[in-house]
């Protein structure tokens, strides 16, 4: 498992001076990278990666609204092994067939991706945990509905404001889940009120420890009341603390 970082967590440095930001981010130690909306800047991004020793095992694109095949090639130009759908709206979490529905187009752009030799994961927000289908969480329900190939990105953090206790989730769920995000705060939906991992209430160490199948952890921030970069810093070098006491 390794760590990396969400672009979107420093998304005004990236529209300021994109090279700038993956140069700072590489400086603070990062080697992997997620980055939002790349089909539209593969370009600049593939650049910035190569200049700055950074791969990006991951990525996030509206697989359901925008060109899929546009997406799969900008995929794979940089390398991206598994294109993760980020956002669904809630509305689509409130009933089974809503949640069919969007399992079925899922499915779809996996078997799409999968002519390019790429993985197609969804990332959760709070609401897929606060509605309930058929006795379970609307991510759990959408869960069982994937076909095998598909992965789970779970935002620990948002399943931590979502009312479930994001260890047990990951248990739950399993295999599926590839990757995580990281964050840490008060666990509300203050966003500027959160704080660099192992600062706040969720248990990073034991996120990190539930997901069994984990790949790759995304070190993310939705904002910051302060210097984004300083908060990056400190999060890298608690798991790097985490990471060398697992291997003492």
């Amino acid at each position: 498992m390794s760590y990396s970082v969400q672009l979107y967590t420093v998304r005004d440095a990236v529209e300021e001076d994109l090279p700038g930001a993956i140069r700072r981010l590489a400086g603070i130690g990062f080697t992997q990278v997620e980055p939002y909306n790349f089909a539209a800047r593969a370009d600049d991004l593939a650049r910035a990666f190569a200049d700055n020793g950074i791969t990006a095992p991951t990525g996030h694109a509206p697989l359901l609204s925008q060109d899929q095949d546009e997406i799969f090639a900008a995929a794979k130009r940089l390398g991206i092994g598994t294109v993760i759908d980020p956002y669904v709206p809630a509305e689509h979490w409130q009933d089974a067939e809503s949640v069919r529905s969007t399992a079925e187009q899922l499915n779809a752009a996996a078997r799409k991706g999968a002519e390019y030799g790429i993985r197609v994961g969804y990332h959760n927000h709070a609401w897929e945990l606060e509605s309930t289908i058929e006795g379970m969480t609307a991510l759990e329900y959408f869960a069982g509905l994937l076909d095998p190939e598909l992965v789970l990105e779970v935002d620990t953090y948002w399943a931590a404001v979502g009312g479930q206790d994001p260890v047990a989730l990951l248990e739950r769920l399993g295999g599926r889940v590839i990757a995580i995000h990281i964050k840490d705060g008060p666990v509300n939906t203050d966003t500027k009120a959160q704080l660099p991992a192992g600062q706040g209430k969720i248990p990073v160490p034991e996120v990190i420890a539930a997901a069994k199948n984990l790949e790759v952890g995304v070190v993310e921030f939705d904002d910051y009341a302060g210097d984004i970069f300083d908060g990056l810093a400190q999060s890298l070098a608690y798991l790097n603390t985490l990471a060398a006491g697992a291997k003492a």
